[in-house]
């Protein structure tokens, strides 16, 4: 058999990593990253090549550059810069991971390097989703999401075993042919590693109680306005909209709803904090639809500011009022208006990097203006450290205000299920990719968090994929895509935690334990070698 040149593996490794993607092809990413360990030990193994390290650094960011742009290019609609920004840096974070691991596997020459990679790697996005740079789109485990019928076992590992699961028979199969050894004997190994946990998946989904015929139901109607939101959305007065949803309600609202579910950054007014009684927009909704059904609940997504009161200490991505002393906070906000005179408000904490906040906006404050202007405000937003839950006023049922990009991420989701949220509600806007994978993709993702935590989900766009999803991660009544659309479901209120809710993301702490460990292994090793060196 011809060997095939570098060059041509890292496209095919890069094609398999992106085709797993969509559906039909998730089988592809149980070998997609062969073709990679094959370039790093083709370039190990050469006599040739004087520069290995370079050599391997520029095969895998092809590699992962490639993944990145044939996945995540839809970004470029919202904003080519930081499109550009993100597809370059996460490559370029992903190929010093791999690197990271090759430098450990060159200083050690351990047999079982090979198998370092998982910890390095799982440490890696774990790690990815904690900083003000996180950029989790492409974790392996998210694959999964386009087969989630394969990976109902979220529930204990959530997304990491996914990516467990990826690398372990990635790994297996490129040990196989570095052995040339293709017996059934050998083969039964990845091929039982892959087949063992989609069978313990349709056997949870066969005994899972779908009903729960014990538990409170609510009746939940969403809407999607379908709002242009870069040429409506933030250019119209406020009652514009609120008048056209309303009109869009009437015929489906009635006394037996008890949530009204509305997209991000639905209210387009500049709501203050502490002053919410003085906001047209909230008095309109409650005048409007409160007052004729006074059980019923709005979820909705805002823009509010909070002013710092003088002496109080102000955070690092406060902004000064124009010709003022006095300093405020912008916040992407989730709502909860009912008929107490109380407001619940949520402030989003997963903030898109370039977009919605500088990175780092301690150190890089004078850059905040630079951030790109997504939604009508200019510079950081602001965050919170808990999860706040919205209760009604039994206590019977909370509710996860989940705004948009907040959706992409396991244990952050988890911290709302921990908290006592009983339902999910996921708030977004996906118009800003207009209709590419990128919407679907986010939807996706969704049905993971349903599984992991065995809660319901009602999703709510500006225009499409607004849908309920199950706790076993099925889509009902999907909305089309630029169109406006209502739906209502009974949602189920699940009070039992799971295993990943209870315990958090085992795999992901365990693995960072681990990849320290090995890291400071690979540098003893480096400075063993260069004493030795010295001494000889």
């Amino acid at each position: 058999m011809p060997k095939i040149p570098n060059f041509i593996l890292a496209l095919i490794s890069a094609l398999l990593l992106s085709v797993s993607w969509f559906y039909p092809f998730t089988i592809f990413i149980f070998f997609a990253l062969v073709p990679l360990f094959i370039i790093e030990q083709n370039i190990t193994n050469s006599l040739s090549i004087k520069r290995k390290k370079l050599a391997v650094i520029g095969y895998s960011y092809l590699v992962f550059f490639t993944w990145n742009i044939c996945v995540t290019w839809w970004i470029y609609f919202a904003s080519f810069g930081g499109a550009a920004l993100a597809i370059i840096c996460n490559s370029l974070l992903m190929t010093i991971v791999f690197n990271i691991w090759r430098n450990f596997k060159e200083r050690t020459q351990y047999s079982w390097a090979i198998w370092a990679l998982i910890p390095i790697w799982l440490a890696f996005e774990y790690g990815h989703t904690l900083w003000d740079l996180t950029w989790t789109w492409l974790t392996l485990g998210n694959v999964f999401a386009f087969s989630h019928n394969w990976v109902q076992w979220y529930e204990f590992t959530g997304t990491s075993g996914g990516s467990l699961w990826v690398l372990i028979v990635n790994i297996l199969l490129f040990k196989i042919i570095k052995s040339n050894n293709y017996s059934l004997k050998i083969l039964s190994k990845p091929i039982a590693i892959v087949l063992i946990p989609i069978i313990i998946s349709i056997i949870i989904l066969k005994t899972i109680d779908k009903s729960d015929n014990k538990l409170k139901t609510y009746k939940t109607l969403i809407i999607q306005p379908n709002i242009d939101p870069y040429n409506e959305k933030f250019y119209f007065e406020p009652d514009v909209q609120l008048k056209k949803v309303l009109t869009q309600i009437n015929s489906k609202l009635d006394s037996t709803i008890d949530y009204l579910v509305l997209p991000e950054t639905f209210l387009t007014e500049t709501i203050y904090e502490g002053q919410e009684n003085n906001s047209f927009s909230i008095n309109f909704l409650k005048d409007s639809l409160i007052k004729k059904y006074p059980n019923l609940t709005i979820i909705t997504g805002a823009n509010t500011i909070y002013s710092f009161k003088p002496n109080e200490e102000i955070s690092a991505t406060a902004q000064q009022f124009n010709n003022s002393v006095e300093y405020y906070d912008s916040y992407n906000t989730g709502m909860q208006i009912n008929n107490s005179l109380d407001i619940a408000i949520y402030h989003k904490s997963k903030l898109v990097p370039g977009v919605e906040q500088m990175p780092f906006p301690a150190l890089l404050k004078p850059l905040e203006k630079l951030a790109i202007n997504l939604g009508g405000t200019m510079g950081s937003l602001g965050t919170q450290k808990e999860r706040t839950v919205f209760f009604n006023k039994q206590k019977t049922v909370g509710i996860a205000p989940v705004i948009c990009y907040e959706s992409v991420y396991p244990d952050f989701v988890a911290e709302y299920v921990r908290n006592g949220a009983n339902l999910i509600f996921i708030m977004t806007n996906d118009g800003w990719w207009e209709n590419t994978p990128g919407h679907k993709q986010h939807l996706a993702y969704a049905q993971l968090r349903a599984i992991e935590t065995r809660r319901e989900i009602a999703r709510c766009a500006n225009t499409g994929i607004s849908c309920f999803i199950t706790k076993t991660g099925e889509i009902e009544q999907a909305t089309k895509y630029w169109e406006k659309a209502t739906i209502t479901k009974s949602l189920i209120a699940n009070n039992e935690n799971t295993f990943f809710v209870k315990f958090g993301d085992l795999i992901s702490y365990t693995s960072s334990i681990l990849a320290l460990l090995l890291i400071t292994i690979g540098w003893y090793f480096k400075l063993f070698l260069r004493k030795k060196e010295k001494i000889n």
